[in-house]
């Protein structure tokens, strides 16, 4: 058991204040953005529980004695108790997909007599427990490919109960694990593939219909399949430690792909992606040959990455037409510049992009932004709050805010770092991932950088649930750092 004597110092003066200091900071600001998107002139009163900043202040504080009573609770508890919270969480998930409550198409809202909630962002804590406690088991070994095959399994299972509630967008947040994964020792060669295959997407997609000079050549596919073989050649030089051979077959898949291109240009025009295929091919064959015959199995796992990424690029755009709804493809679309919609799926990021310029450096200032007052964008003070940030306090405020997540993410990796044990350390990364990946696209969807997937920005959007689930996230990082010093008997 947890003992403490003079020397150790209690739970809240163990705590970590600037990460405190930097919560209560995001809330006032949070707070402050959801008045000015919400403010109506013909209702003046911000505290009124009958407007959207009444509520958030109710939010708020419910929030903060939420995370008070976390705080007394004793950490070992949410190890102990890891696997109970997530079993019921992706049951909770399970149920929620059958709801009859559906609110703009998704049925991920839980109805509780007045009050709605959002199963989804409490399942991110139970996840992080899980997965931490998963992975701190004896003889744990991410390289092992049953232990790490397991790992996934355990942050796919509420991944997928989301995604079929019609919530893509939070499903998507689940995959920030990986950066975690990456932290404590998977291969990086994962996270270049998974890297690789979003840059597949992009390119073949965006470029697709564009012909390569004087040629009936997409440039999108040969692009693709160029990168696919020199990403190939590469790994074979980082991973196989082969530098000889990796220069051998770079010279002859880019000889041979430069070849054709010029014949194809002045001599016959044809579609040079065929040969890119052939030379992708031959490619493949020479190593699963190296591999087999030499037993090394390097060689083989270049052979299916290049497999693989032949697969899913001509996968994508069937997916794409097939699988993916009909309002995310139009807003995949007109974020690749292959439709210019204003009325309807641009329509948010265009207004967004509007009243963040017209904030200028020094913004409009509080509750003076005309975009906002007027409800030119839509969700403005949930999804895309941060478009009334730009507004109404300029350049200069967004900068301001973006700092502030900044040290929040500097804050924590230097609370994951010096956890005494395994379990600490994996919560605190899988917190830290989270946040990352909510703030980069929350933010760069406002900015018309990344996909409109509909995920709130940390401590700004409107709502219980969300603000809940982020307390609650990193209120148990916090306990756990507090109980840092702490002499177990």
């Amino acid at each position: 058991m947890a003992q403490k004597t003079d020397n150790q110092p209690g739970v809240l003066r163990s705590l970590d204040w600037w990460t405190i200091a930097i919560y209560v900071a995001l809330l006032v600001f949070g707070w402050m953005s959801v008045c000015g998107a919400s403010y109506s002139f013909s209702e003046p009163d911000v505290l009124s529980l009958s407007t959207r900043s009444g509520m958030q202040l109710v939010w708020i504080g419910t929030s903060i004695c939420l995370g008070f009573v976390i705080l007394m609770l004793d950490d070992r508890y949410y190890d102990t108790f890891a696997y109970v919270l997530y079993g019921l969480m992706v049951l909770l998930l399970f149920f929620v997909i059958f709801n009859p409550v559906s609110i703009k198409g998704s049925r991920s809202w839980l109805r509780l007599g007045s009050l709605q909630v959002q199963p989804a962002e409490f399942a991110k804590f139970a996840t992080a427990l899980a997965i931490s406690k998963f992975m701190t088991t004896y003889g744990y070994n991410i390289r092992r490919l049953r232990d790490f095959l397991l790992s996934c399994a355990i942050v796919l299972a509420p991944m997928a109960c989301i995604v079929l509630q019609n919530e893509t967008g939070s499903a998507l947040v689940y995959s920030a694990f990986f950066l975690m994964f990456y932290r404590e020792g998977m291969p990086g060669s994962i996270l270049f593939t998974g890297v690789a295959l979003v840059l597949y997407f992009v390119v073949g997609i965006r470029y697709e219909q564009v012909l390569l000079w004087d040629t009936p050549t997409s440039i999108g596919k040969f692009v693709v399949l160029l990168l696919i073989q020199l990403f190939s050649v590469g790994m074979v030089y980082v991973y196989c430690h082969d530098k000889q051979k990796a220069m051998q077959l770079g010279g002859f898949t880019v000889g041979i792909t430069m070849v054709f291109l010029l014949f194809s240009e002045y001599v016959i025009p044809f579609d040079i992606v065929w040969i890119q295929l052939i030379v992708c091919a031959a490619l493949i064959g020479y190593l699963m040959y190296q591999g087999l015959s030499g037993r090394v199995g390097n060689y083989l796992y270049v052979a299916l990455f290049a497999l693989g990424s032949i697969i899913f690029f001509y996968s994508a755009s069937l997916m794409l037409e097939r699988v993916v709804q009909p309002y995310q493809r139009e807003r995949i679309n007109v974020l690749l510049g292959l439709e210019t919609d204003d009325s309807k799926a641009g329509y948010n990021v265009h207004q967004s992009e509007i009243a963040i310029g017209s904030g200028g450096l020094r913004g409009k200032g509080f509750l003076n932004g005309t975009q906002t007052k007027l409800k030119f964008v839509p969700e403005q003070d949930t999804d895309f709050i941060f478009c009334t940030v730009g507004e109404e306090e300029g350049f200069l405020g967004s900068a301001g805010v973006l700092l502030l997540f900044l040290a929040l993410i500097l804050r924590l990796i230097a609370l994951a770092e010096r956890q005494p044990f395994k379990f600490g350390r994996v919560y605190g990364y899988c917190v830290l991932s989270i946040f990352l990946f909510h703030v980069f696209i929350n933010v760069g969807m406002v900015l018309g950088l990344t996909p409109v997937i509909g995920i709130p920005l940390p401590f700004f959007s409107y709502g219980g649930s969300s603000l809940w689930g982020f307390t609650i996230l990193l209120f148990i990082f916090l306990r756990i750092d507090a109980s840092r010093n702490l002499i177990r008997t």
